[in-house]
């Protein structure tokens, strides 16, 4: 198979798919004269928009062509961006099929890029995924490798709900490969990345890559990660994630986003809800702390779980006997959810 960095799967997934479906068109700021002027050429000024600097008023349009047959995919810029059209996304796009009683649908896509850890600060680096991840209606992707953002893409287009891919800017540069073929990546499915037998890691983004290198780390030391990228936030994949803790008992979950209310804390939740009988030792989250991002490089780079935070929590879990498995608390657990 070819091999394509992220950047370049995301613009063919899209490009590929305004010339499978006359539906699709792509709109945004200055998407006239990026990756897109070679299909602009080819199928014409209508199917790729330049948009004013006005998030309410393009989101708004687009809600407005997909409600009337069309499929337009939003290259939003900064994931900051999308607090200007918080109305737009969830008064609208992300409640009107319910409140049309599925007479109506949003198939719309929408692109942000999440550019933290290059010193850009508070107002250009936020990781808002698990802020829509808490709005009903909106499907939440973040693909981590080539392969997987121009499959989940290329499912996003083509699903009739509003789709939101959050775009890690710290792997537009990764390297993988990707099938000439058509292909999808199906939303709501996490994926294990690497097989392991004594810690699950659960990441999202590019803590995906942080936890890879550190299982590599640790593999010398005999400590055995399985590492789980859930790919889709919203709907999160919550078998995939709880089949692996029942096979490892010990469980972090890695997240670059602040840590309050964060897709690290559903994970640590659902994990200790329906498989607290089979963990071995405490739960674990890795996140970015409650505050906004300094513009110091130096402090900001402070701020994410990285691999030695990764492995540092492994090994501790591993080394942990501070977690009571009585039998009474085992079967009084299952009893309850007997019940």
């Amino acid at each position: 198979m070819p091999q394509m960095t992220y950047a370049d799967a995301a613009t063919a997934a899209i490009c590929e798919e305004m010339r499978r479906d006359p539906r699709v068109f792509i709109m945004g700021q200055d998407v006239q004269t990026s990756g897109y002027a070679s299909v602009m050429a080819e199928l014409g000024v209508e199917r790729v928009r330049n948009t004013p600097i006005c998030e309410a008023g393009f989101h708004g349009a687009a809600i407005g062509a997909a409600l009337t047959g069309m499929r337009p995919v939003i290259e939003g810029a900064f994931a900051t961006f999308l607090y200007s059209a918080m109305d737009q996304i969830v008064s609208q796009a992300a409640k009107s099929r319910y409140m049309f009683g599925g007479q109506a649908s949003i198939p719309i896509v929408v692109r942000s890029l999440v550019a933290y850890t290059i010193g850009a600060a508070a107002h250009h680096s936020d990781r808002p995924w698990g802020l829509f991840a808490q709005v009903p209606g909106l499907k939440i992707v973040v693909p981590t490798t080539p392969h997987d953002v121009k499959g989940l893409l290329k499912a996003a287009i083509r699903d009739p709900n509003p789709v939101f891919c959050f775009d890690d800017y710290t792997l537009f540069g990764q390297q993988g490969e990707v099938p000439e073929h058509d292909y999808t990546v199906p939303i709501g499915v996490a994926d294990i990345k690497r097989v392991g037998s004594d810690v699950t890691v659960v990441a999202v983004a590019g803590a995906v890559h942080h936890s890879l290198a550190a299982a590599e780390l640790l593999a010398s030391e005999g400590i055995s990660l399985e590492v789980v990228d859930v790919r889709t936030v919203a709907p999160l994949d919550r078998n995939t994630i709880l089949q692996s803790v029942t096979k490892t008992g010990r469980v972090i979950a890695v997240d670059p986003a602040p840590g309050t209310c964060s897709v690290a804390s559903e994970v640590v939740a659902t994990v200790a809800e329906h498989a607290f009988e089979y963990l071995k030792a405490p739960v674990v989250r890795l996140t970015a702390p409650d505050i906004p991002v300094p513009f110091s490089p130096a402090l900001e780079q402070l701020l994410y779980p990285g691999v030695e935070a990764v492995a540092a929590a492994a090994r501790r879990l591993c080394g942990s006997q501070s977690f009571c498995r009585s039998s009474q608390i085992v079967e009084m657990t299952r009893r309850a959810r007997e019940r």
